[in-house]
């Protein structure tokens, strides 16, 4: 399926039914009184996250979203039926924001959250309801409300703990397909990875965190060179940054330090607060590096880079230093985890122990 993460859509809620004037006709009753019902409230537009879909094509190709009006109220004492509502599943992380303004409206955070994003108009006042002991025989009654109307903007970031940066073809595909239950498109050349693909890394019993790959970045990302750019909002959400870095034999042409730099600065550009996140550094493709040559070739990246953070050493192809990886990852999102959340809502999936 096509990976759409931005569409544009126009809601509208039904109107409200108009009250209805009327008076009661029975035999032998001279004076009936009114008896004209209120009207229908017209139906609502409803937005409910849905953990099962990670994309917004659905809303790439119906545009328009109307909910039915309320029906008029009638005699008899009779209210209108309130319209039916209508109910829009998108994905968890989903922000709905206004069109025009671009004002934040929602956000869908959490799987099974509704919102109401258009409410119905109200239904109007019957004749019966305008009744009292100086206005026995009230010929009022009021039109429905009209309901609310809404051009709306759906951008979609992806919930994710972690998220993994770097070059195409660094082998970020292969690296969340060898730690996590997703299964990438894997090739050897660059962009293989077209759209942001998610995967659950599972660590023990109740232990997981998810980690998001998105498309290789180039320098000029920010400004919308290659592909990568389009997707960096998918990061935004996340707690940690792996900065993948193809530890192959290199040319003068591709030197690793230029690269991770370049990377670097075009998340400054997008986001500062993007580049601030914690941002580790992991060296792939050591299984393509000579045993003896590994350790000056990483001494030389660490050292001209004057990295102060953590460093891994892995090969995402044979899982060489990937446990350890991951063990290292779940340590350092639980602890944020425990650290932004009262005691008493601590996500299970970060339980010490």
């Amino acid at each position: 399926m096509k990976f759409v993460d931005e569409a544009t859509i126009e809601v509208a809620a039904g109107d409200g039914g108009n009250g209805c004037a009327s008076f009661r006709h029975e035999k032998y009753k001279e004076f009936g009184g009114p008896d004209g019902g209120d009207g229908g409230r017209g139906g609502h537009v409803l937005a409910i996250a849905d953990d099962s879909l990670n994309t917004l094509v659905d809303f790439r190709y119906t545009r328009r979203f109307e909910a039915r009006r309320g029906e008029h109220g009638k005699g008899s004492d009779m209210f209108g039926v309130k319209g039916d509502d209508v109910v829009l599943k998108m994905p968890v992380g989903t922000i709905i924001s206004d069109a025009e303004t671009g004002e934040v409206l929602f956000e869908l955070l959490q799987p099974g959250e509704q919102i109401t994003i258009a409410k119905g108009g109200d239904g109007g006042f019957g004749n019966m309801h305008f009744k009292s002991s100086t206005n026995r025989a009230p010929r009022q009654k009021t039109p429905g409300w009209p309901g609310e109307r809404r051009a709306l903007k759906l951008e979609l970031k992806v919930l994710a703990d972690v998220g993994l940066l770097g070059m195409p073809n660094a082998g970020k595909s292969t690296l969340i397909a060898a730690i996590s239950n997703a299964r990438p498109k894997i090739a050897d050349y660059p962009f293989t990875t077209l759209y942001p693909n998610l995967g659950v890394v599972r660590v023990g019993p109740e232990k997981s965190f998810v980690v998001a790959d998105v498309p290789g970045l180039i320098e000029g990302a920010s400004e919308g060179a290659g592909l990568g750019h389009q997707f960096l909002r998918h990061l935004q959400r996340t707690r940690l940054l792996l900065h993948l870095v193809d530890m192959a034999p290199f040319s003068e042409e591709v030197d690793p330090v230029h690269q991770v730099k370049a990377i670097a600065a075009e998340l400054k550009k997008f986001d500062p607060k993007l580049y601030a996140k914690p941002r580790w550094l992991v060296l792939n493709k050591l299984d393509m590096v000579h045993a003896a040559e590994r350790e000056s070739r990483v001494k030389d990246i660490v050292k001209r880079l004057r990295y102060k953070g953590p460093v891994f050493e892995i090969s995402a192809l044979t899982r060489e230093g990937c446990e350890g990886l991951i063990q290292k990852i779940y340590e350092h999102i639980a602890q944020v985890h425990r650290d932004a959340q009262p005691a008493t809502e601590i996500d299970p999936r970060f339980q010490p122990g």
